[in-house]
């Protein structure tokens, strides 16, 4: 099969598109043929040495596609169904993936929608669960017009948390239709904040890693009220919970989100696609900010 690799750490230039072996799914797993899988930006944090350090490297872990071949107990879904989910040792963008962790795709969805959808709500779930959000709770959402924010208020919202959400001023109305309220980012945020909840809030959620911890803090009331899934040195200086896949992940939204897809509460905004030959391209994209919304490679 056709896979995406690099055998050393640097820029995008360094990405290949290689042979290798067939993958086989083991007991509980499905094999897809690729038709979509997504981009993050722990892709190019990879392709950089700034995470594992093994030599050669696959990449991506969302992922969506056809079933063409069942491992050992698989039961829930059949050989030509759409399905999407996590891939198995990140080698996702390739033209065949195995996938441990899957769910069937929302009927509305085509399979670049469904390839955005696993790490944007799997993030956002968890650090609500660790948040502990319930209904009639205000959450502040540090970063909300992003990938992940947009999930983490639409999730908060679906729990009925009243949401407040931080963004620039061109996000407002994007922000408003998501069932947020809408503040500005920046010097002047616990001000803001406070004009429309005058006794703080109840949790605090930071996606963008602003450096806002101490102000998200305060509003909330300490911080065991509060996540950062952006900030792992501000986390570890101001006592805050960092969330990370590996503590526990909230994979039984894969299964749940179509439920809220499909009756219109819930949408991923897909910035832009690129052929699977095209990765260094995507990967450039990404990393200089110019694509607002999921960036998504089509395989097949």
């Amino acid at each position: 099969m056709k896979a995406a690799q690099f055998s050393r750490f640097g820029g995008p230039e360094v990405l290949e598109i290689v042979d290798l072996p067939d993958p086989r799914p083991g007991p509980g797993e499905v094999r897809i043929a690729v038709r979509a899988a997504g981009v993050n930006a722990s892709d190019w944090k990879k392709r950089q040495g700034l995470m594992d350090q093994e030599l050669p490297q696959t990449l991506g872990y969302e992922v969506a596609g056809i079933v063409d071949e069942l491992g050992e107990g698989v039961s829930d879904v059949a050989v030509g169904d759409r399905v999407f989910g996590f891939c198995a040792d990140a080698a996702a963008q390739a033209e065949l993936a195995v996938l441990p962790h899957y769910a069937p795709i929302p009927p509305s969805l085509d399979f670049a929608a469904a390839a955005a959808l696993p790490v944007a709500v799997e993030t956002a779930a968890r650090a609500l669960d660790q948040l502990g959000v319930q209904r009639g709770e205000t959450l502040l959402v540090n970063g909300a017009s992003g990938v992940v924010g947009r999930a983490a208020v639409q999730l908060a919202v679906a729990r009925g948390a009243r949401v407040i959400g931080t963004g620039s001023p061109g996000s407002h109305d994007l922000l408003r239709s998501l069932g947020a309220e809408p503040v500005a980012y920046g010097d002047g945020l616990a001000q803001r904040v406070g004009a429309l909840s005058p006794g703080g809030v109840d949790r605090a959620l930071d996606i963008a890693g602003s450096g806002v911890l101490p102000e998200l803090i305060k509003l909330a009331g300490g911080p065991q009220h509060v996540v950062t899934v952006a900030d792992f040195a501000g986390a570890q200086e101001h006592g805050v919970r960092f969330s990370r896949g590996d503590t526990g992940r909230a994979l039984y939204t894969l299964g749940e989100i179509g439920g809220l897809i499909e009756s219109g509460q819930f949408s991923v905004p897909i910035g832009k696609t690129f052929p699977l030959a095209a990765i260094a391209e995507a990967h450039r994209a990404g990393e200089t900010g110019q694509v607002r919304g999921k960036i998504v490679l089509l395989a097949g």
